[in-house]
Order: structure tokens, then sequence, then C-alpha cells
């Protein structure tokens, strides 16, 4: 198995760079979360523009979770013109609520300064509380709406943003 670049790590968790092989894992916490479906084609076209988009897997200390799985989470964004986009971020349901997705957050915004992004933006669905104080407990505010924005149901999107410091 190749060796995985840490981006960040802790006492139960480790953040790396997804690979194809996570793809699988990835999918199905997808489908458990309810997020807006990409599948595994979308995810892996993504994978093959290494330069443009950062995604990362969460990934538990086996000694502490005795599970098959290893990825409790991931993000998935993408740098445009100095610009980091946020464009999926989910977490198993049984491992929510432990600050997964904000470490996942932070590890993608140091990542974003690093290719000098200047702002992040993401989208999260109007009805979606946890995911609000989520991302303003990460530093984001609302700084938009799109109406109609997601299907399936149909519902508005919040736009929200975070600016960013110089990365030194």
């Amino acid at each position: 198995m190749a060796t995985r670049e840490i981006i960040r790590s802790g006492p139960s968790l480790s953040i790396n760079r997804m690979s194809e092989h996570d793809l699988l894992e990835v999918v199905e916490i997808e489908e458990l979360s309810g997020i807006s479906v990409w599948g595994w084609d979308a995810y892996h076209r993504e994978l093959q523009s290494p330069q443009d988009v950062i995604m990362l897997v969460a990934r538990l200390d086996e000694s502490i979770e005795n599970r098959a799985e290893s990825i409790a989470g991931f993000i998935v964004s993408r740098m445009v013109a100095g610009e980091l986009h946020i464009n999926n971020v989910a977490v198993r349901p049984e491992f929510r609520r432990r600050r997964i997705a904000a470490q996942l957050l932070a590890a993608v915004i140091e990542e974003g300064r690093r290719h000098s992004a200047r702002v992040a933006f993401l989208e999260v669905r109007a009805a979606n509380v946890a995911a609000h104080l989520l991302y303003r407990s990460c530093g984001f505010q609302v700084t938009g709406r799109r109406r109609r924005y997601y299907n399936h149901p149909m519902e508005d999107a919040l736009l929200m943003s975070l600016l960013l410091e110089p990365w030194p």
C-alpha cells in the first residue's frame, strides 16, 4: 500500500489526501449523508486534476475505533482564480458531533491558504441548521442566497464565505 500524505493528525484522527482507493468509502458516506450525489465517477474525475483540487479524508485511528471502515469523513474543494470553493463535506452519521467536519474544514482552509486562496466559499441547504452552526463556528458568514439551488428536495442554498488571511 502506498504511503498516505498526512495533512494533519491528532490523537485519534489523521487527515490525508484522498486517493482513488478511498472512493468506495467516500461514496458510501455521501449516500449516508443525504448530500447532493456526485458518485464515484465525479470524485474520480476530480482526482484527475490534482493541481486544482483539494480532496481530503479523515481517518480514524483503527486502534480506537474497531471498524472495517477507516474513513470517518471527507471534504472536496477546488481552487478557482484565487478562491477556494468547498463543494462537499460529509461525516459518517455515527461519528458526527466529534468535530471531524471542523477539522476537515480547517485542513482544507490551510491548504487553500498554501495555494494563495484569498477567500473560501460554500453553499449549504437553507434548512440545514447543523451545517450552518458548523460553518459559522469555523468563521464563515452568510453572504447570499441561491434560490431553488438544490433538487431532491427543491431548496434554496445559502452562500457562505470566509476571508482568508494571506499565507506567510
